[in-house]
């Protein structure tokens, strides 16, 4: 059941209260589209200073759904986007957290950020011209940033190893009883070729187009924090190239934007060690079987009636095409000229 903005206006109002001097009214309160786990409002607090643009994230209908038990909650998102903003990390940042006091389940507040999200727009329109020379050194800079922030800091998070993440997939996939031999080469790929477990760090876990705010001069936050956990850091950068994410602009690996040598560049320049374009194809590979058996999993849902969506069906169809983009990646046939 949903619950009615004026309860969620009067939550908002009275959680902001002590957090800026003078608060007032929340005025323009309203949920924004898209956001398949998580609800998004955007509205206006009345301050002494002046009006503050914020967005409230919070749990669909202010009820915690059967996530993985491995995601993080609401709260632990938030002091992440509090140590990345305290390492120099582009991302919002966070005035408060919801507590059950406020009586709209667990969420918390950030700022608002304008800017671009659509890719399509990101890697064609005029506008971002410039921000398309500089969006793969800058997406580097921030994962190296990212990879810093000292693990003893972290709350507590799901810590995996490559090997281990690659038997959860492998489980997943089998339990579908659903062969797809291209996934099946590309798992024995990985598994003759797993990296030694070296340092673990903060992960990102979805860093990729459609979680940027992009301006014409480039990056201005990162979103989207819920699959972060502790891992191998070069799983966020060969996410990120992952062809799925690059909207067309196949030649251009990072991202649809910018070269791997680019990135790379910025890594190093954001503090990163031990980073190689070795290290981040192997993550690519993994990252398209992965996002391969993800369209999988979307495709069980709706075949088994749990979500019946246009979405649910739409995406599982696109496991199709993680299976070229493996044969394309494996015997690189995708690579730039």
């Amino acid at each position: 059941m949903s619950t009615p903005p004026d309860q969620i206006k009067s939550a908002l109002e009275a959680a902001l209260s002590g957090v800026y001097p003078g608060a007032g009214g929340v005025t323009d309160l309203r949920q924004l589209s898209g956001g398949a786990s998580q609800e998004t409002w955007a509205f206006d607090l009345s301050t002494a200073s002046g009006p503050k643009a914020l967005i409230l994230r919070r749990a669909p209908g202010g009820v915690v759904s059967k996530r993985a038990t491995a995601a993080p909650d609401h709260a632990t998102e938030a002091a992440i986007l509090t140590l990345a903003h305290t390492a120099g990390v582009a991302v919002p940042e966070v005035p408060c957290v919801l507590s059950a006091a406020h009586g709209i389940g667990p969420g918390y507040v950030m700022t608002r950020i304008e800017g671009e999200t659509i890719a399509r727009r990101i890697l064609r329109d005029a506008e971002y011209t410039e921000a398309r020379k500089v969006l793969a050194f800058q997406c580097g800079e921030a994962l190296a940033r990212i990879h810093r922030i000292p693990r003893e800091t972290l709350p507590p998070l799901n810590a995996v190893t490559p090997r281990q993440q690659l038997a959860q997939y492998l489980e997943t996939y089998d339990s579908y009883d659903y062969p797809h031999p291209v996934f099946e080469a590309a798992f024995k790929w990985l598994e003759q070729r797993l990296p030694e477990t070296g340092d673990l760090t903060l992960v990102h876990g979805d860093f990729r187009n459609g979680n940027l705010i992009v301006g014409p001069e480039g990056i201005r936050a990162v979103l989207d924090w819920e699959l972060t956990h502790v891992g191998d850091p070069a799983e966020d950068l060969g996410w990120l190239c992952v062809n799925s994410w690059r909207f067309g602009e196949t030649t251009k690996v990072a991202g649809g934007f910018g070269s791997v040598e680019q990135l790379l560049e910025g890594y190093r320049a954001g503090g990163g060690t031990g980073m190689t374009a070795e290290r981040v194809r192997f993550w690519e590979i993994f990252g398209t079987l992965k996002w391969g058996i993800m369209c999988m999993t979307m495709y069980q849902a709706f075949a088994q009636g749990t979500d019946r969506s246009v979405e649910r069906a739409a995406i599982g169809r696109r496991s199709s095409e993680t299976e070229i983009d493996l044969v394309n990646i494996l015997y690189d046939r995708l690579s730039p000229p």
